[in-house]
């Protein structure tokens, strides 16, 4: 999993928060973490998923800025490290 936070500026309202929900909420692959004004945080299996959430994101008519982050995450163990 690779957890990545994507810049959406112009995702400012809550009803704009909820057509990107919309839009990403069955897209394999990708578990969202954090959806605010401006910013989506979430995990994200492989690169398609990353391309599949950016071309959903894009869709809905929305833009991608370019001040995003990306990590790997190589744990694999559960909650709280279990």
């Amino acid at each position: 999993m690779e957890n990545i936070i994507l810049s959406i500026p112009d995702m400012e309202s809550a009803h704009c928060q909820a057509r990107v929900n919309k839009a990403i909420k069955d897209i394999d692959g990708i578990q969202v973490q954090k959806l605010e004004a401006g910013k989506l945080s979430a995990s994200v299996e492989d690169n398609d998923a990353m391309e599949d959430l950016i071309d959903a994101i894009k869709k809905a008519g929305y833009t991608i800025g370019s001040n995003n982050t990306t990590s790997s995450s190589s744990s694999s163990t559960g909650c709280c490290g279990n």
